[in-house]
């Protein structure tokens, strides 16, 4: 049995203590019992990017924003997809997460981070979101806690909000994809997206590349 190394721990502004872990080549992000990301289980985070990405096919110039860098699979994911001529922000506010990623898991990251179409915000998700100008993004992709819950960091919580949803409206171009991962679903939270007049597709996608693991929700929001 491959023993499990820390490798390092981070507290995140206002919330809990993360731990890096290691076992072998596969890493993993932990809060207390919580395993928050797992290098082997990258599959709902890349739907994350690829779905909103077919949703938005034929758009030139496309502005997006993810929310949260965690192990970086949307990143990789939308890079992949997108065309020379778009633009990615990512809002991260934990800074040994950048950190993680330019040091012990450097080669799962692929220098992502250094690519052109690439700026890197340390902020927290909702402050650069109230900053996008009105009408101005295509996409906003939110994987910053665990869910709808704020499990990491109670002011997450905001994001998921009728005000957090509504800036998050404003931010958007008419037809833009506000999408949202989850480890669980939230009929509470589905609703509250509707009532703040967005079009909702709640997909089910599997943790895993390969379409195994455990269920995860995604929410297409679209203005």
């Amino acid at each position: 049995m491959i023993p499990l190394e820390h490798l390092d721990t981070a507290q995140v502004p206002g919330g809990a203590e993360l731990r890096l872990m290691r076992r072998g080549a596969d890493f993993m992000i932990q809060l207390d019992r919580n395993e928050l990301m797992n290098s082997r289980m990258s599959g709902s985070e890349e739907a994350l990017a690829t779905v909103t990405a077919e949703r938005l096919r034929g758009r030139p110039d496309q502005q997006w924003l993810i929310g949260g860098y965690g192990m970086g699979f949307t990143l990789r994911a939308a890079l992949k997809v997108l065309g020379k001529d778009a633009r990615v922000a990512v809002a991260e506010l934990v800074p040994e997460i950048i950190a993680w990623a330019k040091g012990p898991m450097a080669e799962l990251t692929t220098g992502c981070l250094d690519d052109p179409r690439v700026m890197l915000h340390m902020a927290d998700v909702a402050e650069a979101i109230a900053g996008i100008r009105p009408n101005s993004c295509d996409a906003i992709l939110l994987d910053v806690d665990n869910g709808p819950d704020g499990l990491v960091r109670d002011d997450n919580g905001r994001l998921y909000s009728r005000e957090g949803l509504q800036i998050a409206k404003r931010a958007l171009k008419p037809g833009g994809v506000l999408a949202i991962w989850s480890a669980a679903p939230d009929p509470a939270f589905t609703a509250r997206l509707r009532r703040a007049r967005f079009e909702v597709d709640e997909q089910v996608v599997r943790a895993r590349s390969n379409g195994k693991g455990p269920r995860h929700v995604i929410w297409f929001a679209v203005k």
